[in-house]
């Protein structure tokens, strides 16, 4: 059996949200481990699918693309990333916990960028490295878990050229906050593709993607494979139908030091 459908972005957002609950690594860590949800819309659905409490998704950022502008969430508003021992909130913050992570632990970050080799591409606003910055190499050195939830609306020809081309210092001139791109390679990359076979055993295909009225950053999505595991794959798409979109948070532009070219009152 085939099937098609079309994911807006938000109902892509809630997908990879439940297939990364699903992940064997997620679900170990949630019985006897640490995970650490970074920042980000999508990885807001993640921490409502594991928790299943309501998050509110505008606040769960630091940086955010909205009004046609790379930009920031303003930080007295902003919710911290939320860290899970044993399935339980922590009060550690992130960057206390990310320095007790072992092989088991889960380091859970979205990303702004993914091309077709499976790189993963962070924006980063913060001349240090921001999160990724600081997380990446601990996690590397001793074997965590890193997924990266990112949809495939960010699709890009190729990420470590965008980096290439990238970099807070290398800007003339901006609309917007002047960043870095930080190609990410470790880790496991979960698009709409790879969140519809955790979900089932089907084989996902996208064959389309945009829209309007609504529906930007739309994918359209073929699943094939046995009759029950794509009518298993549909009854899950229509509980995710009319998830409804993200908005953002934006900081205003009397606050921040960014030089942007296109400042507003």
């Amino acid at each position: 059996m085939k099937a098609v459908f079309t994911f807006t972005s938000s109902e892509s957002k809630r997908l990879l949200a439940k297939a990364v609950a699903l992940l064997p690594a997620v679900q170990n860590a949630m019985k006897k481990g640490m995970i650490i949800v970074g920042g980000g819309t999508t990885n807001a659905f993640v921490l409502e699918e594991l928790t299943g409490e309501k998050v509110d998704k505008v606040r769960y950022t630091a940086g955010v693309i909205t009004r046609g502008r790379q930009c920031v969430t303003p930080e007295r508003e902003r919710i911290a990333p939320v860290v899970l021992v044993n399935g339980e909130k922590s009060p550690m913050n992130w960057a206390e916990a990310v320095e007790k992570m072992e092989a088991g632990d889960v380091f859970i970050k979205g990303g702004n960028a993914v091309d077709n080799s499976g790189v993963v591409g962070v924006l980063l606003a913060n001349p240090v490295g921001g999160t990724i910055g600081k997380a990446l190499p601990i996690i590397v050195a001793r074997g965590s878990h890193l997924i990266m939830p990112v949809g495939l609306e960010k699709m890009i020809p190729d990420v470590n050229l965008a980096a290439n081309v990238s970099g807070i210092k290398t800007f003339d001139k901006a609309i917007g906050m002047r960043v870095g791109l930080m190609p990410v390679t470790y880790g496991l990359p979960v698009t709409e593709i790879e969140a519809l076979e955790i979900l089932a055993e089907v084989d996902a295909y996208c064959i389309s993607a945009g829209g309007v009225g609504g529906s930007e950053g739309s994918v359209v999505m073929v699943v094939e494979g046995e009759d029950q595991e794509v009518e298993k794959i549909m009854e899950l798409v229509k509980g995710i139908k009319g998830e409804p979109p993200v908005g953002a948070l934006k900081q205003k532009c009397s606050e921040c030091g960014a030089q942007c070219s296109l400042m507003e009152k």
